[in-house]
């Protein structure tokens, strides 16, 4: 039988990856294409017909296909997705004051019900006369609906009622939030719930659409998308539970980190043209939000990874700070387009005006740099004032030097406002652009980048003296410096994560003179205590000098440019279910969570049912996120001090785990 190829993508913000991944003989091919915000499936059939056209394999191969994507991210971060009604069992209106969620819901329409349950999971009667008023007229007006009960995670029976009458009546999405999370805290399970109703109709759209694509293509086979933990879903689950895959993204590379280099513990760091994210592999495993992610400014109970983005990358603009009497540089936090790539799409236009001003006797304020529009449809650059219409209409799809563009520094600030509405690129030089002239890149001109680098050069620090003596000096300048700031950005993330976040490396002088190694009596010391782990396609160009500053072993995997498509096919699909036993009163002990609950006057009875239902629960929730063959694991956390010498249960909580590989297509 032909090996099973896996067909890995992932969606970023800039790019689209793909990668056929084999399980015997790794990564068989790869291949990007620029992500088309409009319609995401462009960018995905881009990238797919171009890694299928490199692996020159049949279709007939592929067994599975995994998706990671920060579309759910992106939406909440930007505000979108549809309009959701929000049903509210047993809850006040001042309990919408809570954590947020009032000003989540918006004008978006809530009703309150009489019901719920309490902690043991008796219920308090439901009443859905005021639903059964509402419906008709709601169903017109919602493209989804978000049901959050009372205490709904220790018996789920009111808001699985409402669900049926709601789904009976408008046929409309329902989300429910036993689904979503069995943790406490009714409001922020309401808001997390309403936030994955809006999202629903979106990610539905992304996973049809790439469905389509593929049933085209003739690849029908199973389709998984990667969680926020970085746990595989199937397409289906991510329908209805579109919530858990924000920052689908980033945990995709810690697991394609985890898998490429085999290290059970380290610091990844991704850089890519714009951010650097970093996050901690601990245990084989992403370290996780301990209080759920935060998207949008809205803390949910989604478990995602701990990620930190940093606005530093291979593109990010080269500021220099001429003022004092050693120049300064700094690098980010706007994203540039490097002048090699500007004069790689351009060279008619880039190469001769870098020319001119190389020739000219005296350095100009804006030589080496050009603006060009970034090509968004124009209905986006409506509502612009007079002034930023007049200048962004002299700006076309050809970089167009500022010392031709600019007359005024009023018009710099107009400029500038272009540039942050995303109508406008700059081009300048970058670290990219020193890479470029040191030999360490050389995908785009080198010859515009040794030009732009000679003109920065010439700029004078407060004693009169140019900054760098050559193009080459300038570079090393300019890749130190992304050295220095990647290694704080990480120390950074480290330090929050050890719990001494108001150490701050880019200020202390400890830190600084330990990163340096500057010689003194007393000697100061800085190191991981873990490998550091470098994605991204410049990864072998920077990293082993930052792992090096740092003190850590460097590791940088040979597919490291596509970490995050190879982690969307070598995730496992894993769930977890808890189920309480608590004690109203003595003697009487109540079993809730994964489904109705049930009362005993037997401590050995009521916790060999809580166990049963978790497994079973936990096993046929993997079964229906794809998994093959599911193992599942059982811990237990049972809180039952002394009191006046007699033991007192409060409470015990069971957690079933399973997980496993999912199911694969049989090659044909």
């Amino acid at each position: 039988m032909a090996d099973h190829l896996l067909l890995g993508i992932d969606t970023g913000g800039t790019y689209t990856d793909a990668v056929l991944y084999s399980e015997t003989a790794g990564v068989v091919a790869r291949a990007k294409a620029l992500t088309t915000r409009h319609d995401l499936s462009v960018g995905i059939s881009g990238a797919v017909e171009a890694v299928l056209a490199e692996a020159k394999a049949p279709v007939s191969t592929i067994g599975l296909v995994s998706l990671s994507t920060t579309l759910a991210t992106n939406a909440l971060v930007e505000g979108q997705g549809g309009r959701a009604g929000l049903v509210m069992i047993g809850f006040a209106p001042e309990d919408l004051k809570r954590d947020g969620l009032a000003d989540a819901l918006g004008n978006d329409p809530v009703l309150f019900l009489p019901g719920g349950h309490n902690v043991h999971g008796t219920e308090t009667q439901l009443d859905m006369s005021a639903l059964d008023e509402a419906l008709p007229l709601l169903a017109e007006t919602v493209s989804s609906f978000a049901v959050a009960g009372y205490f709904a995670v220790r018996n789920p029976a009111h808001e699985e009622r409402v669900r049926a009458r709601i789904r009976e009546v408008s046929h409309l999405p329902v989300t429910c939030s036993h689904e979503l999370s069995s943790k406490l805290g009714g409001p922020r399970r309401a808001l997390t719930t309403l936030l994955n109703a809006r999202l629903v109709s979106m990610i539905d759209r992304l996973i049809g659409s790439c469905e389509d694509y593929l049933k085209r293509r003739g690849i029908d086979v199973p389709m998984m998308v990667v969680r926020g933990d970085g746990a595989l879903i199937s397409a289906a689950e991510a329908r209805l539970r579109p919530i858990e895959t924000i920052l689908s993204g980033p945990a995709a590379s810690l697991v394609g980190a985890r898998h490429l280099t085999g290290l059970d513990s380290a610091v990844v760091s991704d850089i890519g043209g714009t951010t650097t994210d970093v996050a901690v592999l601990d245990g084989g495993r992403p370290k996780l939000d301990a209080d759920g992610a935060v998207v949008g400014g809205y803390r949910t109970m989604v478990e995602a990874v701990a990620m930190r983005t940093f606005g530093l990358g291979g593109d990010s603009e080269v500021r220099i700070d001429d003022r004092g009497l050693k120049a300064k540089i700094d690098l980010g936090p706007r994203r540039f387009m490097p002048l090699s790539l500007a004069s790689a799409l351009h060279p008619e236009t880039v190469l001769p005006v870098l020319e001119r001003q190389v020739r000219a006797p005296h350095a100009g304020r804006h030589d080496g740099r050009f603006a060009v529009r970034t090509g968004v449809p124009e209905r986006l650059a409506s509502g612009l004032l007079p002034q930023e219409q007049a200048l962004y209409e002299k700006i076309g799809p050809t970089p167009l030097p500022l010392d031709g563009l600019l007359a005024t520094t009023l018009q710099k600030a107009t400029l500038d406002r272009l540039v942050a509405r995303g109508l406008v690129h700059i081009c300048g030089i970058t670290p990219s652009d020193a890479m470029h002239v040191l030999g360490g890149q050389g995908q785009w001109d080198a010859a515009a980048a040794r030009l732009g680098l000679e003109l920065a050069a010439r700029t004078k620090d407060g004693t009169g003296r140019p900054i760098a003596e050559s193009p080459e000096d300038l570079a090393r300048l300019i890749v130190d410096r992304l050295t220095r700031q990647s290694s704080d950005v990480i120390l950074s993330a480290c330090l929050a994560d050890d719990g001494a976040g108001s150490i701050d490396p880019t200020v202390s002088a400890s830190v600084h003179r330990a990163l340096h190694r500057v010689p003194g009596i007393v000697q100061f010391r800085i190191a991981l205590d873990r490998p550091l782990v470098g994605l991204g396609a410049s990864a072998p160009v920077y990293y082993p000098a930052i792992a090096e500053m740092l003190g850590a072993e460097s590791n940088i995997p040979t597919d490291a440019g596509v970490a995050n498509a190879v982690g969307a096919v070598v995730g496992q699909v894993r769930t977890a279910v808890t189920v309480f036993v608590t004690m109203p009163d003595e003697g009487i002990f109540i079993v809730g969570g994964a489904g109705e609950s049930a009362r005993f006057i037997d401590e050995n009875e009521a916790f060999a049912l809580a166990k049963e239902r978790a497994m079973t629960a936990a096993l046929h929730a993997a079964r229906a996120n794809g998994a093959d063959e599911p193992v599942v694991t059982l811990t237990e956390d049972i809180d039952a001090p002394e009191v006046e010498g007699r033991r007192k249960l409060m409470e015990a909580r069971f957690t079933a785990t399973a997980s496993g590989r999912p199911r694969i297509a049989e090659a044909q």
